[in-house]
């Protein structure tokens, strides 16, 4: 098949998608390919409206249409207590949990310094700013337990510890290596409940 054939470059796109290997994206575009064209209509107007529609919100940095965001301006979120997370899907992880009832901040990435992801690259200006604003009284940091997830917490907590916010992390129930979107919310909601000060 030539590189401009339709379906090769389908495979193509669709192996871009992270988690995606070759043969995934085979059968991505083979479904794709035998899928209604209506169906297909609808999942090209979700992407379109979602890429054109959704941002950042302004005090948390997650995904939303309007901003601030839904949980940002909940009247019934504690604003003095606020997780720190890695990416989006780690906040629907812990929402699922039902255990949560704080605010969140993004942090779009973690510490790599081999991947040229430094302090400058991630959300730690905007979380400073935050606590000094609202008077936080508490930070969790719910940071996967990777090896730049314990670097980003341990450098999270030298860094918020002088400005007399309490730094806290999730306790046991996330197994090392994990990754929060992927743990079930009963872990989830049971390493919130049993936070310990951070001692990283």
């Amino acid at each position: 098949m030539q590189p401009n054939d339709p379906v090769v470059r389908l495979i193509s796109e669709f192996s871009k998608l992270p988690g995606v290997g070759e043969k995934t994206a085979m059968r991505l575009a083979y479904y794709v390919l035998r899928t209604d064209a209506h169906d297909i209509q609808q999942l090209t107007e979700a992407l379109t409206a979602a890429k054109e529609r959704v941002r950042f919100c302004e005090e948390c940095f997650t995904f939303t249409e309007l901003s601030p965001c839904q949980t940002c301006t909940s009247p019934s979120r504690n604003r003095l207590l606020v997780c720190v997370i890695e990416k989006p899907a780690d906040l629907m992880a812990i929402e699922n949990s039902q255990r949560f009832t704080g605010q969140y901040h993004v942090l779009h990435g973690v510490l790599s310094p081999l991947d040229g992801i430094g302090p400058d690259q991630l959300r730690i200006r905007e979380l400073i700013a935050r606590i000094a604003k609202n008077q936080i009284q508490e930070v969790i940091l719910a940071l996967n337990p990777t090896v730049e997830g314990e670097a980003t917490g341990v450098y999270l907590t030298k860094l918020l510890s002088p400005l007399g916010v309490t730094v806290t992390k999730i306790a046991h129930g996330i197994p090392v290596g994990g990754v929060l979107e992927y743990i079930d919310r009963q872990t989830i909601g049971r390493a919130l409940e049993n936070r310990v000060a951070s001692k990283f």
